[in-house]
């Protein structure tokens, strides 16, 4: 509404800006290693425009000795400037709850480490413009396995409910009655569901840049490979009840026709990045099922990274008509918005 903002392709406006925040993907490769194109690419094409005093800040998730190490070197290399004597350099880790109405930017905590103390001042005067808490820490170091430990956190713990969940359930015993019952307990306690799989930019991504960094210092991260080995794994499961479910109707997976309900990671968002909803569709059609989905968020299946074929493909339209000719329906992702009563 100022007239502040607008958006550009031209690199040469960072000589405009006095700070400079990089927020691009940090993916894996294919063979699981961090790749960070995205983050040096976006450094190159910054150096030569850097201006002295300008901060700049990296808000990717990415392993501790990025932002001090790589990015240092090629900000460095070009624009001829040292971090911390011409320029300023930090690392806030980006915090957010996407599809959650209630969350603000602007009450969540940010962290802040910076490469000197000069830095992380810089750093804490431009975020505590928008944020109403600043937490500093001792180095970019700190900062990025921060980031690390929260996610870290989660996909560990969403591995323990997925294996009790496939525990519990050949005992007889309903994960959900056994999870809504024990977060009663006011302390020493926090509640993670299980799910068909991991998904989004974040959680099944970011441990295993921990994982492939610690191996640099002669440490296996054992609890990060068999969380990723459990979560990864939900998806097969899923599909094997899934073969029960309809064997007991007398009905074969193959030549079934299957629709998959919600398309995107998360609920009641549009993000499709590293939903396991692609790896049903791809699973269910190797096997022979007619697959299709129904996702009011995702109404087209855009450009992936690694889900080309599926791109053009549309959500079916809601109906009781369409709803009735498929053998069987997969909740993958739980909108809100979805009529449960009608499926």
């Amino acid at each position: 509404r100022s007239g502040k903002f607008s958006a550009s392709a031209d690199f040469s406006r960072v000589r405009e800006a006095q700070a400079v925040i990089i927020c691009v993907p940090t993916p894996l490769t294919k063979t699981r290693e961090p790749d960070l194109c995205f983050v040096l690419e976006t450094g190159r094409n910054i150096a030569p425009h850097l201006q002295r005093g300008t901060l700049v800040v990296l808000e990717s998730t990415t392993y501790p000795g990025t932002t001090d190490g790589e990015l240092r070197a090629v900000l460095e290399e070009g624009s001829g400037m040292k971090a911390g004597k011409d320029f300023h350099l930090a690392f806030s880790p980006e915090r957010q709850d996407p599809g959650n109405p209630n969350s603000q930017v602007a009450k969540i905590p940010k962290v802040v480490g910076g490469f000197t103390s000069a830095c992380l001042d810089k750093a804490v005067a431009l975020y505590s413009r928008a944020v109403g808490k600043v937490v500093p820490v001792s180095s970019c170091k700190v900062a990025e396995a921060v980031k690390l430990l929260e996610n870290i956190f989660r996909s560990v713990n969403i591995a323990l409910v997925n294996e009790l969940k496939v525990i519990y359930a050949a005992m007889g015993i309903d994960i959900w009655e056994v999870i809504e019952a024990a977060k009663t307990k006011p302390f020493g306690f926090m509640p993670f569901y299980p799910g068909p799989g991991l998904g989004g930019h974040c959680i099944p991504i970011d441990p295993f840049y921990l994982a492939w960094k610690a191996r640099e210092f002669g440490k296996h991260t054992r609890f990060i490979e068999l969380a990723g080995e459990i979560n990864t794994a939900m998806p097969d499961y899923v599909v094997q009840r899934l073969t029960e479910a309809l064997s007991s109707q007398r009905k074969p997976l193959n030549g079934s026709k299957i629709l998959l309900i919600g398309l995107a990671y998360k609920a009641d968002v549009d993000d499709v990045r590293e939903s396991p909803a692609f790896v049903f569709l791809e699973k269910l059609a190797a096997l022979g099922a007619e697959v299709a989905y129904y996702d009011p968020h995702v109404p087209v299946i855009g450009p992936t990274r690694e889900h080309s074929n599926w791109r053009g493909h549309t959500s079916i339209k809601w109906n009781e008509e369409n709803i009735r000719s498929f053998d069987a329906a997969v909740i993958v992702t739980a909108h809100k918005a979805i009529d449960y009563r009608q499926l």
